[in-house]
């Protein structure tokens, strides 16, 4: 593995579960690049690093697991997960169906959560103010709160279940190869948020739709194609 810089974490650190503070730190590492994609992870090495216990590190690749962060097997053990332009593909055929089903179900939704709405709005205006300079991490875990919300506002336990796990792997994607410090690739949320907060079904899905086509052109000329080795494995 190679050497990541890394904080020891603290055990009563925000008063939060040791498995979610390790999680969360790997997960930073991860989105970073500073464990990159096909990087072996070693529960010992982790341990130490992190000046924690092996229980909390295993507990945390399993929370990176569900959320396609990593790839776990039995006799090879648990490597930081690559996305090949085919997974990529298959992810958006997945944002095809969710997101403009969500953005719809969020404008269709009686009395809607203001407070939400209220917090989209916020982001955006964040990332206005703040100017294509600010930092990618940040810009990341914004985007990936942005969509999460809109999938909020629709009330669907199911359906947000289902989600938020595509957002999360899809934060990862972008955040490896999307332009999210381009501010046109922001343009397009506000007429989404608009036309959810004005109940208006249709508009919300088509500006869902194009959103998720918009980002899916940008990405193909960053992803590779899956190459003979690869895709045996």
């Amino acid at each position: 593995m190679n050497r990541v810089t890394t904080t020891p974490i603290l055990v009563g650190d925000g008063h939060r579960p040791l498995r979610d503070v390790v999680a969360a730190e790997l997960r930073r590492l991860i989105l970073a690049g500073s464990l990159p994609p096909g990087e072996r992870l070693v529960e010992d090495r982790l341990a130490q690093q992190l000046g924690v216990s092996r229980n909390p590190i295993r507990e945390a690749m399993r929370v990176l697991e569900a959320e396609g962060f990593l790839d776990v097997t039995a006799r090879r053990g648990a490597f930081v997960a690559k996305l090949s332009a085919q997974q990529a593909e298959d992810l958006f055929q997945v944002r095809l169906a969710l997101e403009p089903l969500g953005a719809r179900l969020a404008a269709s939704a009686q009395n809607p959560e203001t407070a939400l709405i209220t917090r989209a709005w916020a982001i955006l205006d964040l990332v206005g103010e703040s100017g294509p300079d600010q930092d990618l991490d940040a810009l990341s875990t914004l985007h990936t709160e942005l969509h999460s919300l809109i999938f909020e506002l629709t009330r669907n336990d199911y359906l947000i279940a289902l989600a938020i796990p595509m957002v999360k792997r899809g934060q990862w994607l972008l955040r490896q190869s999307a332009p999210l410090q381009n501010p046109a690739a922001w343009a397009e949320h506000h007429g989404l948020i608009a036309a959810i907060a004005a109940g208006d079904p249709d508009l919300a899905e088509a500006a869902a739709r194009h959103h998720v086509l918009s980002v899916r052109n940008a990405l193909r000329p960053h992803l590779e194609p899956v190459r003979p080795h690869d895709a045996t494995g």
